[in-house]
């Protein structure tokens, strides 16, 4: 190390033992004055994702499968790719006729299923965490046995969303799950179906990501 840089690293450490810098203690309160009314949550998070071409499907805990099932078929989707460790497979596939709509679990290696994924998947469904009031984001929390794959990779992303799991903020939601106790890799906040514009502001829809995003509402 040259003289001239040893001098300028030790000013530097001298000035900050001198004078250590001590971070103001967090203000959450601005975050926390975030509230809606319990009945306002859910239709200002439909409204808000409505507009960004977000499609919504009400169901019931008890026929969820049968109206993912039927609106797949209606749809021509012919592949629904899912995760038999997060959403049960004899569920969806006792949902009833279902037209010519084939299972696919995720159950393998990604470099075994590969093409497969990249050729051949209509729709992935996937679970949330709930979704946000102020944002009109939902939220994912990709893992090994939900991957991101499976809502990024196929043309439509249907995600079951509870009605019960409904957040004022993203301030909340983190303390509300513990989320400092363990974070993943990657934890998604999605408003929409993936979209781009080119130089003369043009939209286009599925270039990195879905063309279609459906939110099942699960009262």
């Amino acid at each position: 190390m040259s003289d001239a840089r040893a001098a300028i690293l030790g000013t530097l450490r001298r000035t900050r033992d001198a004078h250590p810098l001590t971070p103001p203690p967090s203000d959450f309160a601005p975050l926390a004055e975030k509230q809606w009314p319990p009945e306002e949550r859910l239709p200002r998070i439909r409204r808000l994702m409505e507009a960004v071409h977000t499609e919504f499907l009400e169901a019931t805990e008890a026929d969820w499968p049968t109206v993912v099932t039927d609106f797949l078929t209606r749809e021509g989707a012919a592949t629904l790719l899912y995760a038999p460790e997060t959403i049960d497979g004899a569920v969806l596939a006792n949902a009833g006729p279902g037209g010519s709509l084939h299972l696919i679990p995720y159950d393998r290696p990604i470099d075994d299923f590969k093409q497969q994924m990249f050729e051949g998947i209509d729709a992935g469904l996937t679970g949330t965490l709930g979704a946000i009031a102020d944002t009109g984001s939902l939220i994912l929390w990709p893992s090994a046995q939900e991957p991101r794959l499976l809502s990024l990779v196929p043309h439509i992303h249907v995600a079951l969303l509870r009605a019960d799991a409904l957040y004022d903020s993203f301030w909340q939601a983190m303390r509300d799950g513990r989320w400092a106790d363990g974070m993943p890799t990657n934890a998604l906040l999605i408003s929409g179906p993936s979209k781009t514009a080119d130089i003369e502001q043009t939209l286009a829809y599925g270039v990195h990501g879905p063309k279609r995003l459906v939110v099942v509402i699960v009262r």
